[in-house]
């Protein structure tokens, strides 16, 4: 194998945190081949990621991972949090008292735990005799790859550059689209202060946002803690409105309707990627053309694990509809999306927090989100086995019902929603939205919301998108350099038969040797995270661990614990070239021999 010589790793959030953990658990096998480390960090804070970070989120954002379900570092969240004086926890709402491995905190406390455990594995590294150097306020404005000399190049966009043997890219969100606050539009809700209101001033109008997601319940959150006060009330919350708030109301807007599932108790909280399956029966299942169906996928891995989940969790229903070889992946979303379709969602999640709590207080599993979480996390990392009418059939139909399902809202997050309902405050449309810009009347932005029935129309003082990160093009990636000169490509999918698998849109097609192929998003990596240049050859010098720049090829991403096992599958690949002396390896069948370890 190559030396790894001297590292560059671009940010300092969870992706980059996890990574050189995963590093520092391995560090004797790097000894003669990783020399110093260099980690590049925009912000003058280093070691929070965006959605943890201080110029970023506030005190009413709350995470949605227990401590117990965070991947391992030097130290656990909870015995971290306990730690801390009473003054420091009260200012993120924690009671010192009442600390709990199974409990959700706010965004600012995780923020500052990433931070402290970054701090000790570089202390660790450094102990261990790797130079480390962390560059804050430094962004990293290009990465330049020169083959023929064996490096890379970074530019910083202060100016100046530095020289690299290997880069880690993992830079993480990065949002594309520009605010125009003057039409009261934002195209994300981050940093959170740029929707907030001066001290003293209350936003007496309707707020939107795009989406109803736990992202657009981050924009409610804040909001609503600046226009009122939140009072227990026995089991639940009564919200009080400020006076002057009469007009006030937030608004959101889901394209089906649906307000997210609930927390819920898990029996094995850490996903494994072969849980319901081994690692050979995963590969076995590929077709002559070594293509992996998701039919396929759903009749010999998914059904049998769903049909003992429902069985405990005696949901007999569904159980004799999963018997019926006919009742297939898109069947079983539209089944069971229509269980969690109300007239009135408020209503359903009232009705859904009664057992979501019965869940979480008594310790009793809901064993089907569990089992299908786990195996759409085995699909994530088997994607690119997936022709490109699996592709587009996992995006259009599965994704929207597990984005739903699996990013569960915290409970006090349910009771505040709940709570401003009640008062009025808040309420769901239900329709698909499109945003015309400018509105009629100066300072709002235009909404068309198209439903079964028509349309209507409607003009905000402030529109926030809260649909999320979606995958980087090639001419978003933020290190053009690699993008133009081929370092890089778009990431795409084989089809089965162009010729039968429907209307695509021309711009979701890639010409790739004369064949038309299904762009998927985002740029092209191999198992191992290398990222795959115009030759589509892998790049033994440059990884990139950025969900944003990779969904095309990694579709589901279980946060946290999906970036600790990207990081370990890098580091992992290290080892084992260094241990066999021989060059990594990129391909799956390969790579995924060490899933099982990370």
């Amino acid at each position: 194998m190559r030396k790894i010589g001297k590292l560059a790793v671009t940010g300092s959030g969870p992706s980059a945190l996890y990574f050189l953990n995963h590093l520092l658990e391995d560090i004797e096998y790097f000894r003669g081949s990783l020399g110093s480390i260099v980690i590049f960090e925009r912000s003058s804070l280093a070691g929070y990621g965006m959605p943890y970070h201080p110029e970023t989120t506030d005190r009413y954002n709350r995470s949605n991972i227990a401590s117990e379900e965070l991947p391992e570092l030097p130290e656990q969240f909870a015995t971290w949090l306990k730690e801390r004086d009473r003054e420091e926890l009260s200012g993120w709402g924690i009671e010192k008292d009442e600390i709990s491995e199974s409990e959700v905190y706010c965004r600012l406390a995780l923020g500052e735990y990433f931070h402290d455990q970054f701090h000790r594995i570089i202390a660790l590294l450094r102990e261990a005799g790797f130079p480390v150097e962390v560059r804050t306020s430094c962004e990293v404005a290009d990465i330049e790859d020169f083959p023929m000399d064996d490096r890379v190049r970074i530019s910083i966009g202060t100016g100046g550059s530095d020289d690299f043997d290997s880069v880690v890219i993992a830079t993480g969100h990065c949002w594309q689209n520009q605010d125009r606050p003057k039409e009261g539009f934002y195209s994300s809700p981050w940093p959170i202060f740029k929707l907030l209101p001066d001290d003293g001033v209350l936003l007496n109008h309707s707020v939107g946002t795009l989406g109803a997601s736990l992202s657009a319940f981050d924009v409610i959150s804040s909001i609503s803690h600046r226009h009122g006060e939140f009072i227990a009330t026995g089991p639940g919350l009564e919200f009080l409105p400020a006076e002057g708030t009469e007009n006030f109301e937030l608004v959101m807007h889901a394209a089906e309707g649906w307000l997210p599932h609930l927390q819920w108790d898990q029996v094995e909280p850490f996903r494994e990627i072969y849980r319901h399956v081994s690692r050979e029966e995963m590969l076995s299942l590929r077709d002559d053309r070594g293509f992996l169906r998701l039919g396929q996928y759903f009749d010999y891995v998914c059904r049998p694990a769903l049909l003992d989940a429902f069985k405990k969790d005696g949901m007999g229903t569904i159980v004799e509809l999963l018997r019926d070889s006919s009742f297939g992946m898109e069947e079983f979303v539209e089944e069971m999306s229509e269980r969690h379709e109300y007239v009135d969602s408020f209503d359903g999640m009232r009705k859904e927090l009664k057992k979501a709590q019965d869940s979480v207080e008594n310790h009793r599993p809901i064993l089907w989100k569990e089992t299908l979480d786990d195996l759409m996390y085995c699909l994530n990392f088997h994607a690119e086995l997936m022709p490109a009418e699996d592709h587009i059939l996992f995006k259009k139909t599965v994704m929207p019902f597990l984005m739903n399902v699996i990013a569960a809202m915290p409970l006090q997050s349910a009771h505040m929603l709940l709570a401003l309902h009640e008062a009025g405050k808040v309420r769901l449309i239900a329709g698909r939205v499109k945003v015309h810009g400018k509105g009629k009347e100066p300072g709002t932005t235009l909404v068309k919301i198209e439903t079964g029935n028509g349309s209507e129309e409607i003009e905000y003082r402030m529109f926030v998108n809260c649909s999320g990160q979606k995958p980087m093009e090639l001419d978003d990636f933020p290190f053009q350099s690699l993008a133009k000169s081929g370092g890089v490509r778009e990431a795409r999918a084989d089809f089965l038969d162009r010729e039968k698998s429907g209307e695509v849109d021309d711009e979701k097609l890639i010409c790739s040797g004369g064949v038309k192929k299904l762009r998927t998003g985002g740029i092209d990596i191999d198992a191992a995270y290398r990222v795959i240049g115009r030759d589509g050859v892998a790049n033994q010098r440059i990884y990139d661990l950025s969900f944003p720049h990779t969904s095309g090829v990694r579709p589901y991403s279980y946060g946290l614990q999906a970036c600790s096992a990207t990081a370990g599958v890098v580091v992992s690949t290290w080892r084992e070239a260094i241990q066999s002396r021989r060059e990594e390896e990129g391909g799956l069948a390969e790579v995924s021999k060490m899933y099982d370890e990370i």
